[in-house]
């Protein structure tokens, strides 16, 4: 009797890849010690897949022929310890998506700019006529995607969790937007460790394939001499000759043969991180051979992220910016250089052990109002009481906003970048941002 394959995580990447396993005939168990919700139970029902939630039975999991692993559970949890020891393979969706696809996969993998080039990559391929779908951290799982049909191209957004459980999947082009330290929790505090699992999408590139990478970025640069590829290197900056790169006013991106020439003025999104999101969207594009015309055409009439500076629009003369995907201090950096306006910011929540000294020359440059909001503003308050004029605690989304209204002045930002997670106040960092987005409506009314 063949043994059966146990999924951990009964979320859309578990559930998902359930339903791969079972449509190929492979015994499946689906195993969450939390309470999944009802949409993704009924599918399981629906399907005959059998499953079990609020508990683990270990020694099920624990003879399982291969155990596919949601990406948000951590490696260091006894179980999966447990499942390494006895030697029975852990993987994720990803991994297992693979070995059923023979999709051309681009995957995006950095700390900071992934979503953005990932939509605004799938948008210029869907524009010229690419048959590209979205997976990994954002769309469905790829697992769902081939339970349908194999497309011709993955636009995949790789996590570190991800990686971390990826052997044999080949990334065909592979973009590193840059890295900076976040997650430490997850890599025992080691920044070369979250390193490490980042170079992972290069794994098993071959001289067919592209590594797309920030020649600006020192971490980068150092770490390519440490992790080497098969690939082509097609890196992309500011101030170097590079396939993409900037010459005066205009962006330049050289690949396959193909030279494309953008104005600056034309790109929708603005922001020194934004011309290295489209360098690396352009590269990527002329890497499946999509004609300049149509690339300029896919860059230019891109909308934005949710949540990623978005415009919430103007209340007395303040614009009011939707930043709540900046969980991170270098995401919160590219916000602040993009302001043309004085700033009032708002900023806080779950601290991931933040290190905020390279936001402060910036801060006291461009923010004179820093509302604080979390259940525990300490340690913002202490690092930026000395730099910005006026520092305010908050403790909801209300009273953030109230605040920052209150000592905006006509011709100001306020910037909803909080550097941290939501989980204090929040439910994710979408509903914080959602809540910042009503508010702002419901004072345009």
């Amino acid at each position: 009797m063949q043994k059966e394959v146990v999924v951990l995580g009964a979320g859309e990447s578990g559930v998902a890849a359930a339903l791969l396993l079972k449509a190929r005939g492979i015994p499946v168990f689906v195993s969450d010690r939390g309470l999944p919700s009802a949409y993704f139970l009924a599918e399981l029902e629906q399907a005959g897949i059998p499953y079990e939630a609020g508990g683990h039975s270990r020694s099920r999991i624990l003879a399982a022929a291969e155990v596919v692993k949601s990406p948000g559970i951590p490696d260091e949890l006894p179980l999966i310890s447990q499942l390494d020891a006895a030697g029975i393979p852990v993987i994720s969706d990803i991994e297992l998506a693979g070995r059923y696809s023979k999709a051309h996969v681009v995957g995006i993998t950095g700390s900071n700019g992934k979503t953005t080039t990932t939509l605004w990559l799938q948008h210029v391929l869907q524009s010229a006529g690419v048959d590209a779908v979205l997976a990994g951290n954002v769309g469905v799982s790829p697992c769902r995607t081939l339970l349908q049909r194999d497309p011709a191209v993955f636009v995949t957004e790789l996590s570190s969790f991800q990686l971390d459980r990826m052997y044999r999947y080949r990334v065909n082009t592979a973009v590193i937007t840059n890295i900076t330290p976040d997650h430490l929790d997850r890599y025992h505090h080691r920044f070369e460790e979250y390193v490490a699992a980042k170079y992972r999408i290069l794994q098993n590139q071959t001289g067919e394939d592209a590594y797309l990478w920030c020649s600006d970025d020192a971490v980068l640069r150092a770490a390519n001499e440490q992790f080497s590829t098969a690939a082509r290197s097609l890196p992309f900056g500011l101030e170097d000759t590079t396939p993409g790169r900037v010459e005066g006013n205009e962006l330049v991106v050289e690949n396959n043969g193909l030279v494309l020439r953008l104005p600056l003025a034309q790109l929708p999104l603005k922001g020194k991180h934004n011309l290295y999101n489209a360098m690396a969207v352009a590269l990527a594009a002329l890497e499946l051979k999509v004609p300049v015309a149509q690339v300029v055409g896919g860059l230019t009439s891109f909308k934005g992220v949710p949540h990623r500076l978005e415009d919430c629009g103007e209340v007395d003369g303040v614009r009011y910016i939707n930043d709540s995907k900046a969980t991170n201090v270098n995401s919160v950096w590219y916000a602040l250089e993009s302001m043309t306006r004085p700033v009032v910011w708002i900023a806080g929540g779950t601290d991931k052990g933040n290190n905020y000294a390279e936001l402060k020359e910036l801060v006291a440059a461009k923010v004179h109002t820093l509302v604080c909001m979390g259940v525990d503003n300490r340690k913002l308050e202490k690092d930026f009481e000395a730099v910005v004029p006026r520092v305010l605690s908050t403790h909801s989304m209300e009273g953030a906003l109230s605040a920052a209204r209150e000592f905006a002045r006509s011709g100001d930002a306020v910037l909803l970048s909080p550097a941290c997670a939501s989980f204090d106040l929040f439910r994710n960092y979408e509903h914080r941002g959602e809540l910042f987005r009503a508010m702002v409506k419901k004072w345009m009314e």
